[in-house]
């Protein structure tokens, strides 16, 4: 391989399902670039990554790890993106501003389908990508049968780079198929250089053949050279894989075992010779480089440094004290795990974190101007979980609003607010997990005790016949009195009608002015009919009434109308209504079948079923399901699609609930508002 210049600063994330061994891998790299002298391990609670204490009790990544560090002569930053898909909005940013994406894949064929969500994010933004198939030590599988099953769900060809060699069933090194030169692993040391063993050379010389026929589909040269005999140099072969990767046309692939070193220089090689600088990430997202820009792709609040907004610099140098959207930069930091090491200024290419932004958000582009813009960022993903959340010690509510501010600026994915309903602060994530983690952050940062639960379903109620009603609100104490007569109609309304005011009242027999206050008390009995919820779908008329020319007055038609409404409504056989919400579930179509099961089981009815657009091996099935039942239902859907099964969902309709079910609903509702 011939030797390269200096670059400047790139970046590559660190994808891939959980338990794949991205932050063993990681912890190698930088074993192997000086950051660390020993690498340490998940099980110990020592590596430089995941060392928050979210992520140390669960023993799993639980936010971005960024790390900058140098490999030979070139500065590098690796995103290590936790593995969880319920904190994939993290990888998900990350990879938008990467050069380049390190998936990290395990070695059973029949787990490939967890990692494609991940091919089809990086895909979906254009975004160049490396499989490295980790724990190949520990695997019996062949990487040819690995590879065929990824390729199932990679839309890009994927193109072998090296090929095992084994004693007995353990692979002990690889053939790179470029060089030709064998290597025999070595736990801690460099690769052993040793003469191709004769029982690989025949696979050797079928797998390079494949890969040069794979980059011959884009290569008209490489093509007739092969369709000569001709022998392409090694510098061409090399010259055309990094061509084509940068371009996004092919997916390399390698193999080894991060935990114990076997195949990490070999990558990091890879990545050193073959990924594109910053100009290919500015350009895939429609940054202008040529001027001084910074693109937000995270943001912390660390304690006494307040906020950071880390951002990869797209063009220009970023400098302390320079403005930037209008506000002035207060610190130019690298970040080394959780450490932070303060620099002059950020070149193009760096990662860096950027003090104290107070107004700056993920996903904003910074500018001397603020009028630079990025034509593709990707969407947050949309809240399929919720928790009913408040402060232990009711004190400390104003202080879990202002926390639950600052977890939602440093996590997109997440939102909150109150159940506009039920009056509940609800906080909204991907899954039980991630709102989980998000709780001990808030304990962990803030010191906030805070109790959850599961979030009240905005039940409604109507009525199914109509009553006639009459109600005289009198009241004497000395002086004036309280005097309001009033006759209502009530009758029932088609769903979704809502609620209707009218009055026939004929003869002044309620003056005009207190009209709009019986319309108010009906209205003011609404939210709590005869079953305790919300009544809705009914219209109510005002046909006649009494007043007193002394002691009536809005009070006092406002309390008739609304005793009229507590006396009649019983009468009118009300029922409950439950939201039913229009769900559409996406999943590899082999989890196909289980999908009625689920629906069924769930009280829901399947309307139909599709392939997913733009999805090779993905179907999409639509349904109803009532919204009481669809609580926990992503982790059922994760539990029986590999983790990558998700929905989107919405309100549809309400609908009659009747027999055992709403009588428990109804009896719960009563014994909370006794």
């Amino acid at each position: 391989m011939s030797t390269k210049n200096p670059s400047t600063p790139r970046v590559a994330a660190i994808v891939g399902p959980y338990l794949s061994g991205k932050t063993s891998l990681l912890e190698s790299m930088l074993v192997n670039t000086g950051v660390v002298q020993r690498k340490g391990s998940i099980r110990d609670g020592n590596t430089l990554g995941d060392s928050s204490k979210e992520a140390r009790d669960r023993e799993m990544g639980t936010e971005i790890n960024i790390v900058s560090t140098q490999y030979l002569d070139d500065q590098w930053t690796f995103l290590d993106c936790p593995g969880s898909v319920e904190l994939t909005q993290d990888g998900i940013n990350a990879m938008a501003v990467a050069d380049i994406a390190v998936v990290v894949a395990e070695p059973e064929p029949e787990k490939s389908v967890t990692i494609s969500p991940i091919l089809k994010s990086l895909d979906a933004n254009g975004v160049p990508h490396i499989i490295f198939i980790n724990k190949m030590d520990l695997s019996e599988t062949s990487v040819r049968e690995t590879l065929e099953a990824l390729q199932e769900i990679s839309s890009k060809p994927l193109v072998l780079r090296e090929i095992p060699i084994r004693e007995g069933e353990a692979v002990v090194g690889h053939v790179d198929l470029v060089s030709e030169r064998a290597f025999r692993w070595q736990e801690g040391k460099p690769s052993e250089l040793i003469q191709v063993p004769d029982g690989t050379i025949d696979r050797e010389q079928g797998a390079r053949t494949e890969m040069l026929e794979s980059l011959a589909d884009f290569d008209d040269a490489l093509l007739e050279e092969l369709l000569e005999d001709v022998v392409p140099s090694t510098d061409e072969v090399y010259a055309n894989l990094t061509r084509d990767l940068q371009d996004n046309l092919i997916v390399p692939v390698f193999f080894g075992s991060a935990e114990h070193d076997n195949g990490v220089v070999r990558l990091l090689k890879a990545l050193r010779h073959e990924t594109a600088e910053v100009q290919g990430a500015a350009d895939r997202l429609g940054i202008d480089a040529s001027v001084t820009s910074a693109q937000v792709f995270k943001t912390m609040h660390a304690g006494q440094i307040g906020k950071l907004s880390i951002a990869r610099v797209m063009g220009g140098t970023v400098t302390d004290g320079m403005t930037l959207n209008g506000e002035r930069v207060s610190g130019v930091y690298h970040m080394v795990g959780q450490k932070t090491e303060k620099l002059p200024a950020g070149a193009a290419g760096d990662v860096v974190a950027l003090g104290r932004m107070d107004s700056v958000n993920t996903g904003d582009l910074l500018s001397e101007s603020g009028n630079a813009k990025c034509e593709l960022w990707p969407d947050p993903l949309t809240p399929l979980f919720s928790m009913s959340v408040h402060a232990a010690d009711r004190a400390d509510e104003v202080k879990l609003s202002a926390n639950l501010l600052k977890v939602a600026d440093e996590d997109v994915s997440l939102s909150f607010g109150n159940d506009p309903d039920t009056g509940e602060m609800l906080l909204w994530g991907q899954g039980e997990i991630h709102l989980n983690i998000v709780l001990a952050r808030l304990t962990n940062r803030f010191n906030l005790g805070i109790a959850s639960s599961r979030p009240q379903v905005p039940y409604k109620e109507t009525i199914q016949k109509p009553t006639s009603q009459h109600s005289r609100h009198k009241k004497q104490s000395g002086g004036h009195g309280e005097f309001g007569d009033v006759h209502i109609d009530i009758k029932p309304l088609p769903r979704g009608s809502g609620f209707d005011f009218s009055n026939t009242v004929t003869g002044g027999a309620v003056p005009r002015q207190y009209i709009p206050a019986v319309e108010a008390g009906v209205k003011e009995y609404l939210p709590r009919g005869p079953l305790g919820f919300s009544v809705v779908d009914l219209a109510v008329t005002l046909t006649d009434g009494q007043h007193h020319a002394v002691d009536s007055s809005e009070m006092a038609f406002k309390k008739a109308a609304q005793q009229a409404m507590r006396e009649g409504m019983p009468n009118c056989s009300p029922v409950l209504l439950e939201p039913i919400c229009l769900v559409t579930i996406s999943m590899p179509d082999e989890f196909t079948s289980n999908i009625q099961r689920l629906v069924s089981g769930r009280r829901g009815h399947i309307l139909g079923f599709d392939a997913k657009l733009g999805w090779s091996g993905w179907d999409e099935v639509q349904a109803h399901i009532p919204q009481v039942e669809m609580h926990d239902m992503i982790i059922e859907l994760r539990s029986m699609t590999q983790g990558v099964g998700t929905f989107a969902w919405e309100f549809d309709h309400l609908q009659e609930l009747s027999g055992k079910l709403a009588d428990n609903v109804v009896s719960a509702r009563q014994k909370d508002m006794n």
